[in-house]
């Protein structure tokens, strides 16, 4: 599997949690109150993976094919000015869920509007690294270049989706996929 299988495996986890979100802002938007615990797990690790793992990853390969083809490059810039932003966004909503958590007055507009802008910009990410990024890669790498970015980039642990779930992930990943089959979210 290269790389950039890996990424796109990713880029499908991170839509099966961003399809959960989607779910919370339509919540809040009828007036209902979800599981704020449960949202706080997902942005954290949506956020932390993304922060940690896979963006880093995504960040290495970028370099290694930038200077070979001038659009690309512009994308690659764009790209790095996302996850720039997405890192800020994450750490806002992380911030407000915490403080709706311990009781802090906020209103559900403002918070609901500030998840919508997360979900709907993570998502507007993922898709133009789908649609513009990867196969623009695909078509200029060669088995050379796989070799090296494997060598460079060894596969991380996906705490939640990968073989051996972390401790701190199991209740997350146990409610997420109770809450999926709830709400008929599972695809």
């Amino acid at each position: 599997m290269t790389i950039l299988s890996e990424l796109h495996q990713d880029h499908i986890n991170l839509n099966r949690l961003l399809e959960i979100l989607t779910l919370k802002v339509e919540r809040l938007r009828e007036g209902n109150h979800p599981d704020f615990s449960l949202m706080a797990d997902v942005v954290a690790y949506v956020g932390s993976y993304a922060d940690q793992h896979h963006h880093p990853r995504e960040d290495v390969m970028y370099e290694h094919f930038r200077g070979r083809d001038a659009g690309l490059d512009k994308g690659f810039d764009q790209c790095e000015a996302e996850h720039a932003k997405l890192k800020q966004l994450s750490h806002d909503l992380a911030e407000s869920i915490d403080a709706i958590l311990h009781d802090a007055v906020m209103p559900m507009e403002r918070f609901t509007n500030q998840l919508n802008e997360f979900v709907s910009t993570e998502r507007q990410h993922l898709d133009f690294e789908e649609r513009e990024l990867f196969p623009g890669i695909r078509k200029l790498a060669g088995d050379t270049d796989w070799q090296q970015l494997e060598e460079a980039l060894p596969l991380p642990e996906d705490p939640l989706f990968g073989e051996k779930q972390a401790a701190e992930y199991r209740d997350l990943y146990r409610a997420l996929m109770e809450d999926m089959n709830r709400n008929g979210a599972a695809h």
